[in-house]
């Protein structure tokens, strides 16, 4: 599939929250805390996860690779590549959020000294759209790519949808 014209936030944007839930698409999960959805065979976005899981003490977050089925659902509902995974994807009551502004999430959701993420809102999103592609686009390159997607330790096994 291809992705609609016009950028991530925009698409994420234009969605009312909680969309997905009427989508036949996408099978059922719970929704009661942050989503996030990575590239689960990318180094990077699986150390991204990891990070978050170790710091995540009241359980903010589940996650889903966006390679199993709701990563996919999910990425095609929201018009965004489901083979390219050109972002991560967190879902927090009810929406959408895409590149950058998943790290703003992140950050306020595991609080403390990680709130300072929310720093990153000062930047363009022009500027900051084009700084995550630059990594985004290189991500296998530069960080490494491994042939199947992150297993999680039996302690966090639970925390994956």
């Amino acid at each position: 599939m291809t992705a609609p014209a016009g950028s991530i936030a925009q698409r994420l944007a234009g969605k009312a929250p909680y969309t997905y839930r009427s989508d036949p698409r996408v099978p059922p999960f719970a929704d009661d805390t942050a989503l996030l959805v990575f590239d689960g065979v990318c180094v990077l976005c699986s150390a991204s996860a990891r990070f978050i899981l170790k710091r995540d003490h009241a359980r903010h977050f589940r996650f889903a690779t966006a390679q199993s089925p709701l990563g996919q659902a999910l990425f095609d509902h929201y018009g965004l590549d489901a083979q390219t995974f050109e972002t991560n994807l967190v879902l927090f009551e009810g929406r959408a959020y895409g590149k950058l502004d998943t790290v703003v999430v992140a950050g306020t959701l595991l609080g403390g000294v990680w709130r300072a993420l929310a720093l990153l809102r000062v930047l363009p999103h022009a500027l900051a759209d084009w700084l995550y592609d630059r990594v985004a686009r290189n991500r296998y390159r530069l960080f490494g790519r491994t042939q199947h997607c992150m297993m999680p330790p039996p302690e966090w096994r639970d925390r994956f949808i």
